[in-house]
């Protein structure tokens, strides 16, 4: 039974990549079978013009070789040739040919042309068969009912074909769309990670960098202080490296998700960032205004990053004296401030091609709101944002 399948599927495989051969062989059968047939009948009926008879037989199914191709031409020469055959003639072979070609142009043509087609093939053999049997109701309505169920079934299977079309241009847009919509899940995960590493490495190599160099200005005057500086060194290494645990971690595959890593910070950490940027040798004062909730997990990260990329920023350029983070709970937004009183300068928060400012306003359209990030009168640098929120959230 597997054979057969295999056989049935291997024929159509190779009908349908080679129409032309396997047309070729349909019109070469179905000839052999009208000439023949022609021939034989006229001969015994005493036909006085078998080679006419048979030209016209030839006619009525040789061009079935290109009905794929010339589905209209090849119908309108079928036609004719079997109107001729049965007007001249007192006995003709079933129109083969003809059912063939208005099938073909049924399955391969619109249907409103298809229509107009099946109309006009009825006229000329109409005329045929009422001249070659007499007119006769009951010898006309079989012939043009066999032609009208070559044209149902034609017309059935183009319909057919073209819903299998839609179904298939359906499933292919679908899948584009599934690729198009993982491939800019993938970029917003990489922009994502990007952001955070760049976030973490900034912020905690920046602390490093000057805790080492405290320590090393007081290393021979005040051992006591470098030990503590590098304390404070080793101390953000580590947390660095947690945070790089977990950024690396959503990356790995399901399997190598085992470790335990320390949660998403949120606004709560706002405070132990003040003070590990005030261990860093930048005195930080921290004001909150209004009462402190429970805000949406992004909301809060978003919050978290926003001070830190602005007090890093800071510690690594504005050579202030000291900053100061507000942080203001109103109604329906979080409200962020954050101002040094460094000299006046246009590299600070990303200004001229760094990422930090792009990072934060990214950051801040995600949940729709808004940031600016400018210079103060006078000295000093001013980062403001504003996060909408949910009333209740």
């Amino acid at each position: 039974m597997r054979q057969v399948s295999t056989t049935v599927a291997a024929v159509r495989d190779a009908i349908r990549r080679h129409p032309w051969w396997t047309d070729s062989l349909l019109a070469l059968a179905l000839t052999v079978i009208a000439v023949g047939s022609v021939v034989g009948a006229r001969t015994r009926y005493g036909y006085p013009f078998p080679v006419l008879a048979a030209l016209a037989a030839l006619f009525t199914t040789a061009p079935i070789a290109l009905r794929r191709y010339r589905p209209l031409p090849v119908l309108a020469v079928t036609v004719t040739a079997e109107t001729l055959l049965l007007i001249f003639s007192t006995d003709s072979p079933v129109p083969v040919g003809v059912i063939v070609a208005l099938y073909t142009v049924a399955a391969y043509c619109e249907r409103r042309v298809s229509i107009r087609a099946a109309a006009w093939v009825a006229v000329p053999i109409t005329v045929g068969v009422a001249v070659n049997n007499g007119p006769h109701a009951g010898r006309v309505i079989p012939e043009l009912a066999v032609f009208a169920i070559a044209w149902v079934i034609g017309d059935n299977l183009r319909t057919r074909r073209a819903y299998l079309a839609e179904l298939e241009a359906r499933a292919a847009r679908l899948e584009r769309e599934r690729e198009e919509k993982a491939d800019r899940a993938v970029a917003e995960e990489r922009a994502r990670i990007a952001r955070e590493l760049h976030d973490v490495i900034a912020h905690n190599v920046s602390v490093m960098v000057v805790q080492a160099a405290a320590g090393e200005e007081v290393f021979d005057e005040d051992p006591e202080r470098a030990r503590e500086s590098l304390s404070a060194v080793a101390s953000t290494g580590r947390a660095a490296l947690t945070e790089l645990r977990r950024l690396l971690g959503i990356i790995r595959s399901e399997e190598d998700r085992g470790a335990d890593f320390a949660p998403q910070p949120g606004i709560e950490y706002v405070g132990e960032l003040v003070r590990q940027v005030n261990d860093a040798g930048l005195p930080v004062e921290l004001s909150v205004i209004g009462e402190p909730r429970a805000l949406p997990e992004g909301v809060g990260l978003c919050a978290y990053r926003i001070v830190q990329e602005a007090l890093t920023n800071t510690l690594k350029h504005a050579d202030a004296s000291g900053a100061r983070v507000n942080v203001r709970y109103a109604a329906d937004a979080l409200e962020l401030q954050v101002v040094d009183d460094g000299r006046s300068r246009s590299q600070v928060n990303g200004e001229t091609g760094g990422h930090g400012l792009i990072g934060m306003r990214e950051r801040v359209a995600l949940f729709g709101g808004e940031l600016t990030a400018s210079p103060r009168a006078g000295d000093g640098y001013e980062v403001r944002a504003r996060l909408p929120l949910e009333v209740g959230s």
